[in-house]
């Protein structure tokens, strides 16, 4: 499992008045992170303007081991208490492998379902994407006048499925079936 690499989905609730100062802070700590032995990449999903507050950040290093390094380093922990005053609630962080944390319960509340089931909803809800999306896409950058391309088609287009799946698709498709999925 450890060579399938590892992602840490880290939730931080920010208080309203203090986005600005947290914002200044994902600027300093993340070269730090980006330099940390094993990282690969890392997202910031952040609140809705005047309706959340919640920022979620998602790190992929190639190890568990190295994850936990830099997750439990002296450094971040300098970092977090730095931070820890514009927090509504403490850091919390989930580590997990490959695409699990596409089907975490919010509230960490329920097991990751088994790898079959987690294929089976993956490929259902990827299998209409990929016929629509090249459909509404590659049309529409033709009458933006993008040259065809066979690369960067496919580039923008797997980029479009990939960001529908994670931020849109999978959140809302793992909860309407969360009872068959945790069975």
């Amino acid at each position: 499992m450890e060579n399938q690499g590892a992602s840490a989905v880290i939730t931080h609730h920010i208080l309203d008045d203090k986005i600005y100062e947290y914002e200044k802070w994902l600027e300093e700590i993340m070269p730090l992170t980006r330099h940390a032995k094993g990282f690969i990449d890392l997202q910031i999903v952040r609140p809705i303007p005047q309706l959340t507050f919640v920022y979620t950040v998602i790190i992929r290093f190639d190890t568990v081991d190295h994850l936990k390094m830099w997750l439990e380093s002296t450094q971040r922990k300098r970092w977090i208490e730095k931070v820890e005053p514009l927090f509504r609630r403490h850091d919390h962080y989930q580590i997990r492998s490959g695409l699990d944390f596409l089907f975490e319960a919010p509230e960490n509340s329920a097991k990751i379902p088994p790898r079959w089931k987690q294929y089976l909803i993956t490929w259902s809800a990827i299998y209409p994407l990929s016929i629509c999306i090249p459909m509404l896409l590659v049309p529409l950058l033709r009458a933006l006048n993008f040259p065809f391309n066979h690369f960067s088609d496919a580039l923008l287009i797997s980029g479009t499925i990939v960001f529908l799946m994670v931020y849109v698709v999978m959140p809302k498709y793992t909860k309407l079936i969360r009872k068959w999925l945790n069975k």
